[in-house]
C-alpha cells in the first residue's frame, strides 16, 4: 500500500475498542452516535444529525469542485451474548459487535481525521455512519430523511470485513452482490382436541408439516435453476405436551433472492401452497408477507473505480473477483438504487478456524484497521483529485 498512516492507528485501535466495549442496538445507538459526533466537530466538519433516528452524516469541503463522495459505515450492533474472553468485551449484556460494525466506524473515523488533516482532495466528502444496518433498515430511513437531497452524491461506497477471505484482500463483484431478504409468518389455523381422538380434531401440526415439505418445491421445481434463491423455514412452533393437538401451528420462513421478477413468484409459490395445502386438510391459514431490503446491485463504474484502486495500491494479489454472489443481504442496497456506488469485502482471516460474523465469539481483526482506514483515504483522495 501507498500510504499506512501508521501514526495513526493506535487512535484507530482504541477507537475500535471502545465502541466493541459499549455496543448499541439498531435506532438505539444513542451514546454510540454521541461518540462519533463529538470526533467529528473536533475535526472540523459540518455534523448533521437525526437522520435515520441516530445517523450521522459528516461533511467536509475542499478546493472548488461540485464533485461529491459519499462513504458509509454501519454503526449498530447486534443482541448477542459475547464470548470473547476479550478485555474489552462487551459491557453491555446481551450485546456485542458481533459483525464488525465497530471496525467499520472505527475505520472511517480514522480516515475522517486524516481527510480533515492532508486536505488533498477537490470537492466534498460526505462520511455516512448509518444506524439499523442489522434489523430495521437504517439506510432507507435515512434516505426517506432526505440523506441524498440535503448531501447531494455523485457515488457512494461501502465496505464490510470477512473473516472468510484472506487477511488484506479486497473482494469486489459488479451486479448483484448480495440477496433481497423477505420473511413470511405462516399461521395454520387448526381446531383442537385429545391427542387420542384426532378424529375429532384439526392437527394442524400435521398440516404445518405438510405444508413445510412442499416449500421444499418452490426453489426445485418452480424457479428456473440458473435463478439463485432460498426458501427456508427457520422455525416451527406448536403445541406444548404430547396428548394435546393445538389450535394453530406457526412456521417462520426466509425468503432470498436477486431477480424482481424472481422475488415476485417466490411470493406467489408460497402463498398458494400454504392456502392449498390448508384447504386440503380442512383448514385456513394466516399469511404476513413482508418484503425487507432490496438486491444489493453493484454499478460497473465503481466496481471498477474499487478494483483499480487496490490494484495500485495493494497489489494485483489483493484483489478478488467474487465469483458468486452472497445470499445474505445488506441494506446498502438502498444507496445503490438511488445513487451510482459499489459495496465490496475487506479480508480480515486469520485463521482457518475463524468465528463467522454473527458468532458469539467473533472479534474484528484489529491488524486489518490500517488497511481499511488507508483505503477510505485513497478512494477519497483518487475519486476527489486535486487539479
Amino acid at each position: 500500500m501507498t500510504i499506512q498512516f501508521s501514526n495513526y492507528m493506535a487512535e484507530v485501535v482504541a477507537t475500535r475498542r471502545y465502541l466493541h466495549q459499549h455496543p448499541e442496538l439498531g435506532l438505539s445507538e444513542f451514546n454510540t452516535s454521541d461518540f462519533i459526533a463529538k470526533q467529528l466537530v473536533e475535526l472540523g466538519y459540518e455534523v448533521t444529525r437525526g437522520l435515520g433516528k441516530t445517523g450521522i452524516v459528516a461533511t467536509l469541503k475542499n478546493g472548488d469542485s461540485g464533485r461529491a463522495i459519499g462513504i458509509r459505515a454501519d454503526i449498530d450492533a447486534l443482541p448477542i451474548v459475547e464470548e470473547t474472553g476479550a478485555e474489552y468485551a462487551s459491557q453491555n449484556k446481551g450485546i456485542m459487535h458481533a459483525c464488525g460494525h465497530d471496525g467499520h466506524t472505527a475505520m472511517l473515523l480514522g480516515a475522517a481525521k486524516i481527510l480533515a488533516e492532508r486536505k488533498n482532495f477537490d470537492g466534498t466528502v460526505h462520511l455516512i455512519f448509518q444506524p439499523a444496518e442489522e434489523n430495521f433498515g437504517g439506510a432507507k430511513m435515512m434516505i426517506d430523511d432526505g440523506l441524498f437531497e440535503r448531501f447531494p452524491c455523485d457515488a457512494v461506497f461501502g465496505l464490510h470485513n470477512d473473516p472468510s477471505l484472506g487477511f488484506g484482500q479486497i473482494g469486489v463483484k459488479e451486479g448483484p452482490m448480495m440477496a433481497a431478504v423477505d420473511e413470511c409468518r405462516i399461521t395454520v389455523n387448526g381446531h383442537g382436541g385429545h391427542g387420542a381422538e384426532p378424529q375429532d380434531a384439526s392437527d394442524p401440526i400435521v398440516c404445518g408439516a405438510s405444508i413445510i415439505m412442499a416449500l421444499q418445491t418452490v426453489a426445485s421445481r418452480n424457479i428456473h435453476p440458473l435463478d439463485a434463491c432460498v426458501v427456508t423455514v427457520g422455525a416451527f412452533h406448536s403445541g406444548t405436551v404430547s396428548n394435546i393437538i393445538p389450535e394453530r401451528s406457526e412456521m417462520i420462513l426466509t425468503i432470498r433472492s436477486f431477480d424482481p421478477g424472481v422475488r415476485d413468484e417466490l411470493e406467489r409459490r408460497i402463498r398458494m401452497i400454504a392456502e392449498g395445502q390448508a384447504a386440503s386438510y380442512g383448514m385456513s391459514v394466516t399469511i404476513d408477507y413482508n418484503r425487507g431490503y432490496e438486491a444489493t446491485i453493484n454499478h460497473k463504474n465503481e466496481t471498477d473505480f474499487v478494483r483499480n484502486l487496490a490494484r495500485r495500491t495493494l497489489g494485483e494479489d489483493k484483489v478478488v473477483d467474487l465469483p458468486r454472489p452472497s445470499m445474505g443481504s445488506e441494506d446498502f442496497a438502498f444507496m445503490l438504487a438511488e445513487r451510482p456506488g459499489t459495496y465490496f469485502l475487506l479480508g480480515t482471516k486469520r485463521t482457518e478456524k475463524d468465528p463467522p460474523l454473527h458468532h458469539p465469539r467473533f472479534d474484528f481483526n484489529d491488524d486489518a484497521l490500517p488497511i481499511g482506514t488507508s483505503f477510505w483515504v485513497e478512494l477519497a483522495e483518487a475519486y476527489l483529485p486535486t487539479k
